[in-house]
């Protein structure tokens, strides 16, 4: 899997349509989310298009998550937020500034207000998962 800052070598000498083509293409190398996990229970709610995520904990405690969404930016940047958190302890999630990881990929000037407006929810999703698992 591609490094958070690697991306962001890469992402920061793209113009806006090879931005978006990033992002399409990060959607689609997201493991695979089987149908029968996405359900009105790991929907997240508050985005613009559907997204579901949903966390497995690893045998060392790690957390997985599995994620989709019916729209391919929106796709892309649940990818880029799970690239943030994914496999790590819940302590080191809690300990990491999500928000403050994504600012150098300037999500809310490439995108749409209504592309951006779910990001809190989801990020806020994988805390709260997190702090159970605490």
């Amino acid at each position: 899997m591609t490094t958070l800052s690697d991306l962001q070598d890469e992402y920061e000498f793209l113009e806006a349509d090879d931005r978006y083509r990033l992002l399409i293409d990060l959607g689609r190398a997201l493991e695979p989310m089987p149908e029968p996990l996405k359900t009105d229970a790991t929907l997240v709610r508050g985005c613009s298009a559907a997204v579901w995520v949903y966390p497995t904990v690893r045998d060392d405690g790690r957390l997985h998550f599995l994620a989709d969404s019916n729209a391919a930016i929106t796709k892309g940047i649940i990818a880029l937020v799970l690239l943030t958190v994914q496999d790590r302890t819940p302590a080191e999630i809690l300990a990491i500034d999500i928000p403050a990881a994504l600012v150098p990929f300037e999500l809310s000037n490439q995108l749409s207000s209504n592309r951006t407006q779910g990001i809190p929810n989801m990020i806020a999703l994988i805390r709260e998962t997190a702090a159970r698992y605490t």
